[in-house]
């Protein structure tokens, strides 16, 4: 559905009359297109702070040369070397001077480093930088995002940064990034990174699902579109416009990763588990058959999958799997304790799984949380409430499916092996939640 205020807000007269209300005012967002890949402009490398990291390389491969107009696309501030509190001046000294100029749509990634246990004043400066970004993300406006990466080695975070400062990244603002060491992996083709792999998507017939294949489809993948066999003529539909194959299948099936297994021989690199039910009531008026069938569908399945995908080897050293988590599962939400118990789950599976999966697979687990999508379910609620969904964020607008896709994307990549165990949140930097 079209947000008819964001395009009110965009014109003339309505520009004047919610400046005159102190209505919010959103700004399109600058999404990524082949047409125009890369943001509008340079990019301004800041330092605070002594810094060990070999960072020209890696952001000149992030698809933006060096600001030379004083009105940055991008700003990179390196502020892992900070170790007391004396040293968060520097912060303030270097990003002062330059908020005010950063073109509209534009990034800041602020980079930290993990919290020092044997330092705590290392450990209270380096956390000052979260409390930090997320202000700054909730008061920058104009459609610009702020996010936090922390991390010891540049190279291991090369994806990560063109991510972070590229269009699709448009809709990911306020997050803390960590990034471990891990040997990067270059694909042969920097514009089909996922070419020679395989990658499953559940619930891919529509919605989210639909962009996450059409996204990694784009990305060079060959796709398997999952959906439950009710939804099979909408499947094919999807996989035979990105030349993919179709899987009508119940994620919820006791025999769903055998089966899995046997329609992929060859193995599976990527597994986003995307399908996902609600059956919203309040807990007084909520049946046991209405709760079960969310956890089933929205977190066993996942499980269950997932297990017996990595028991059969059906899943490729180097592989990457990505659940759906939610904002419901970080925040709660009226009507939802069912959906709000599942996606908090699956926080819980990445969190425990990822390092142990890493080690004795060489597979990632990771997650993105959406906050409120444009899709034909949220088309739905109620007006009142929707508004509000789309105005709780720091950007104060809906998200697209492509955002999430983009997300998913990312940690699809083959250079994205050294992001592990991380639920990153696509919601334009929420009010609810953390």
């Amino acid at each position: 559905m079209a947000d008819r205020y964001l395009s009110f807000t965009g014109t003339a007269p309505g520009r004047f009359l919610t400046r005159r209300l102190g209505l919010p005012q959103p700004a399109a967002l600058r999404r990524w297109s082949p047409e125009r890949p890369d943001l509008d402009g340079g990019l301004l490398h800041l330092t605070a702070g002594k810094t060990d990291l070999d960072l020209p390389p890696v952001l000149a491969r992030a698809g933006l040369g060096e600001d030379t107009d004083g009105r940055p696309a991008a700003v990179v501030l390196d502020a892992g070397g900070i170790r007391d509190t004396e040293g968060l001046a520097d912060v303030h000294a270097a990003l002062h001077p330059v908020v005010r100029s950063v073109a509209a749509s534009g990034r800041i990634v602020v980079l930290g480093a993990p919290l020092d246990p044997a330092d705590h004043h290392q450990a209270a400066a380096q956390q000052a930088l979260e409390g930090f970004t997320r202000s700054l993300g909730k008061e920058i406006g104009r459609g610009r995002t702020v996010n936090l990466v922390r991390l010891t080695d540049a190279a291991a975070a090369e994806s990560t940064l063109s991510f972070l400062l590229s269009p699709k990244s448009a809709y990911v603002s306020g997050q803390v990034i960590e990034v471990g060491e891990h040997r990067p992996v270059t694909p042969h083709d920097p514009l089909r990174p996922l070419a020679g792999r395989t990658a499953l998507v559940t619930g891919a017939a529509r919605g989210i699902g639909e962009a996450v294949a059409e996204t990694l489809a784009r990305d060079g993948a060959q796709v398997v579109v999952l959906d439950v066999p009710g939804a099979e003529q909408d499947a094919r539909r999807v996989a035979e416009r990105i030349g993919g194959t179709a899987l009508p299948l119940d994620i919820t099936a006791p025999d769903a990763g055998a089966r899995i297994a046997e329609a992929l021989p060859g193995g599976l690199d990527v597994l986003v588990h995307n399908a996902g039910i609600t059956r919203d009531r309040r807990l007084v008026n909520m049946s046991a058959e209405r709760w079960i069938q969310v956890l089933e569908v929205n977190l066993a399945s996942v499980l269950c999958t997932t297990d017996a995908l990595l028991a059969r080897g059906t899943l490729k050293r180097g592989g990457r799997v990505v659940a759906t988590a939610s904002i419901a599962g970080i925040a709660g939400n009226t009507g939802q304790t069912n959906y709000a118990a599942a996606k908090a789950g699956v926080t819980g599976l990445v969190r425990s799984l990822a390092p142990r999966t890493l080690t004795e697979h060489g597979v990632t687990v990771n997650a993105v949380a959406p906050g409120f999508i444009e899709t034909k379910m949220t088309a739905a609620v109620p007006l009142f409430i929707r508004e509000a969904g789309r105005r709780m964020n720091s950007l104060g607008q809906g998200g697209l499916p492509a955002d999430v896709a983009e997300t998913i994307a990312w940690l699809a990549h083959p250079a994205s092996g050294a992001v592990n165990g991380q639920v990153v949140r696509v919601c334009g930097q929420s009010l609810l939640g953390a």
